[in-house]
């Protein structure tokens, strides 16, 4: 078992009299994940509405703030319990197999637009072996073709301008993968994290968005940036790609600063608490 640490800051400038937010930030609570400890903290004055996702556990925050300078903090202590299985025990499932709610992550989407991603996946990887195997190949071929670097996308960038430009953040390189599997009838989706991991010259800690693939009848964690520990990955929201789970959803005139992040591992021998390591098995985090 893994247990993280984060919090999270937002500060904003209401330019308007009043402006919505929908945020989602806060830790999922799932069968293998598990919030030990959290605190909100906003202005007392701000009306603010939660909801949960009763299928995706996604946990939103509406609020309605009024002009004026408005502060946001989120702090959480949580566990996770991966499900590690051996890779070459998972398979693909056929269409006619899946649930009818995984249906929907075989259909193009905003970002990943999989029904122009045809010809490409079939001629790259349409003669491997199914399974795991070729899921990783994707991940691979993402990882290895594609160049992080910070800044050279924006909220218009899709899985189609990625494989042309060959350069994206942690998004493109999840929207890409997504686009590949689902080109190849392989259900998958996005979750928002945190970069736990990554390498401090990249900059500060900041959120991450990794690809769910669906294999034998469980969604399975890969990280095709390759830049984060995969079991330091904790869920937050999860989605069809990154349209459905922005960490804030603006409705307004606001000037936004950038998110303050920190993250960080707590270990407990006696509690079985131990560090995220990077492993070879599939992990499951669902």
């Amino acid at each position: 078992m893994n247990r993280l640490r984060y919090s999270v800051s937002l500060s904003y400038e209401v330019m308007d009299p009043m402006a919505d937010f929908l945020l989602n930030i806060e830790a999922a609570r799932t069968s293998r994940q598990v919030v030990v400890a959290e605190q909100l903290t906003f202005p007392p004055s701000i009306q603010t509405t939660h909801y949960t996702d009763a299928v995706l556990c996604n946990r939103l925050l509406r609020m309605r703030a009024p002009k004026g300078h408005l502060a946001i903090r989120y702090e959480a202590v949580v566990d996770i319990d991966h499900r590690l299985d051996d890779c070459d025990q998972l398979s693909e499932v056929p269409v006619a197999e899946l649930p009818f709610d995984v249906w929907h992550y075989l259909a193009p989407s905003r970002y990943c637009e999989s029904d122009r991603l045809m010809e490409f996946a079939m001629r790259e990887f349409g003669g491997m072996q199914r399974g795991y195997a070729r899921v990783y190949a994707i991940r691979e071929w993402v990882r290895n073709h594609v160049r992080f670097l910070s800044r050279s996308t924006n909220e218009r960038t899709s899985a189609v301008d990625t494989i042309v430009e060959r350069t994206g953040v942690c998004r493109d390189f999840a929207h890409l993968m997504i686009g590949i599997c689902r080109a190849l009838s392989i259900p998958a989706r996005m979750s928002s994290s945190l970069d736990y991991g990554a390498d401090p010259t990249m900059g500060a800690p900041d959120f991450h968005a990794v690809v769910e693939v669906y294999l034998s009848h469980r969604w399975y964690l890969l990280d095709p940036s390759g830049v984060s520990i995969p079991t330091g990955l904790l869920r937050i929201g999860t989605g069809r790609d990154a349209a459905d789970i922005p960490f804030a959803a603006i409705f307004g005139k606001v000037e936004s600063k950038r998110p303050f992040v920190e993250i960080q591992a707590v270990t407990d021998t006696a509690a079985g608490i131990e560090m995220p390591m990077f492993t070879a098995k599939a992990i499951s985090t669902w």
